[in-house]
């Protein structure tokens, strides 16, 4: 017997700090795909929608894609952008109401908008009130993700990636699918516990390379072997989101002795609680880092400092300053440094010479309270270019993704790439398709806060990390919350 499956990735992590909120163009920057379009674009790279077709065509199922939309993590999603792409899955279900058999969505979990602080919540709930309460929905959820309660009561089957850098999404995807073909076939009736804890965020930013959630990750696989129990997702939580069920969770989608499985779902969330000031990674100071880089000898590939807080993955606007001037007063030599994201001077050094002498006012500018003001700066215009590349690296492999216009500035010896759209570095082929190779440099600047490891780490000499104290600094005591639930660790000691 063959399925008809509903499939659909709507995904977007809501810094409700941040003062960009992502509305309709910023998903058509990071782009909007349509049904088979879609499936063209992303079905063979690390995507849910691949996972989902991993199970899917082997199983016969007449696949239904509705869009593939994702925007870079920041403010909230407008009503507008909200309301036109989950109309186009809402609507996709509503023409084939009749034959829609089970419902895969690729989501993120950290989703906020204009109108409501549970994203993910109200798309699920606009799809049930279409199709109604006995069709299976399964979600796959990025580990920062926030989940509600109404998350797992709407959705069946919910499995997070266990990996961050996340190189497992596709396997994610795969693992939720073949859950639900098993609920489909009628072998399984599957349901998702939730357990959490009064806490922002996992003290490690859910970091799985090393620390505490390695173990916590080894325990929800071997769990997953047990009797009845089919995904245990262990999140660590999106600290920068202000909203009330903000905080890690774990998740245990199972069928029978729930008892015995939220009790395994409450120990395992109550480590993080327990080990809650175990931090695994060392924040230098701007001046630190700057100063193990002046004196850095590339032995076995260069120094990569990321900068933790402007972090364009986590929210941060990718235009904060510190770093880069640290490191141009440090005269630093044989060094890259990049995003720095501003559209104004992109535009501006998209109209010069590669070779000619440039002046600019450069980065700063969406908030010069965070993370340093505009540079000036003059120095030689590398290159210029649209700013399109494909990934090849662990996380981005086969992607296709754009810095929208960009240029290659030198300032003395450190190459500067300037962008337009703000991501984060999580690929070689962001620095190298502009003509900048990072392993043959000494020293990289980067803004990222973990992903980067997955390509740069095996370049790297040395890695270290830094708070340049923008908008997504670890310090979360620095942030104005008022929607948290209260008492919450670490604002209330």
């Amino acid at each position: 017997m063959s399925f008809t499956v509903l499939t659909a990735e709507f995904s977007h992590e809501s810094n409700t700090f941040s003062r960009c909120p992502a509305d309709y163009a910023a998903f058509t920057d990071r782009g909007i795909n349509l049904g088979e379009d879609a499936i063209a674009a992303r079905g063979k790279a690390n995507t849910p929608i691949a996972g989902f077709l991993d199970i899917g065509r082997p199983a016969g199922w007449r696949v239904i894609h509705a869009i593939s939309a994702a925007a870079q993590p920041s403010g909230p999603v407008t009503r507008d952008a909200f309301d036109r792409i989950a109309g186009v899955i809402v609507e996709t279900a509503k023409a084939h109401a009749d034959k829609i058999d089970g419902v895969l969505l690729g989501l993120h979990g950290a989703m906020v908008t204009e109108f409501c602080e549970d994203g993910e919540g109200e798309l699920l709930e606009r799809v049930r009130a279409v199709l109604g309460p006995d069709v299976p929905i399964g979600i796959t959820l990025d580990p920062h993700a926030n989940v509600t309660r109404k998350m797992t009561e709407l959705a069946n089957i919910v499995v997070s990636y266990k990996t961050y850098p996340h190189v497992d999404v596709r396997e994610t995807g795969k693992l939720a699918a073949g859950i639900m073909q098993r609920t489909l076939k009628g072998d399984i009736r599957p349901v998702t516990l939730r357990a959490g804890r009064p806490m922002l965020e996992e003290v490690n930013g859910g970091r799985t390379d090393i620390g505490p959630m390695v173990e916590r990750i080894a325990k929800a696989k071997a769990y997953e072997k047990e009797a009845g129990v089919f995904a245990v997702s262990v999140n660590g939580g999106f600290g920068n989101a202000d909203i009330h069920e903000a905080g890690p969770t774990v998740l245990v989608t199972c069928e029978g002795q729930r008892e015995k499985h939220q009790a395994f779902a409450e120990a395992l969330v109550d480590d993080m609680w327990q080990r809650r000031f175990d931090m695994v990674t060392p924040f230098l100071s701007v001046e630190n880092a700057v100063a193990e880089a002046k004196s850095y000898v590339a032995s076995s590939g260069p120094l990569i400092i990321a900068d933790y807080a402007d972090n364009p993955g986590g929210g941060g606007y990718g235009d904060a300053t510190g770093l880069l001037k640290g490191m141009i007063g440090a005269d630093l030599k044989d060094a890259c440094f990049g995003p720095m994201v501003d559209p104004e001077v992109a535009a501006e050094l998209r109209k010069g010479k590669p070779g000619s002498t440039v002046s600019v006012r450069l980065g700063g500018k969406v908030d010069a309270e965070l993370g340093g003001g505009p540079l000036e700066l003059t120095g030689t215009l590398v290159r210029v270019s649209d700013g399109d590349y494909v990934g090849d690296g662990p996380m981005m492999g086969g992607l296709q993704a754009s810095w929208g216009p960009c240029a290659v500035l030198r300032v003395g010896d450190i190459e500067i790439l300037v962008t337009t759209i703000r991501a984060q570095m999580t690929d070689l082929q962001q620095f190298r398709a502009f003509g900048i190779d990072p392993a043959a440099k000494r020293v990289v600047g980067l803004k990222s806060m973990q992903h980067f490891r997955a390509a740069f780490e095996p370049i790297a000499g040395k890695v270290i990390v830094c708070d340049s104290g923008a908008l997504c600094t670890p310090d979360l005591s620095k942030l104005p919350y008022r929607r948290v639930r209260r008492p919450i660790f670490p604002l209330d000691k």
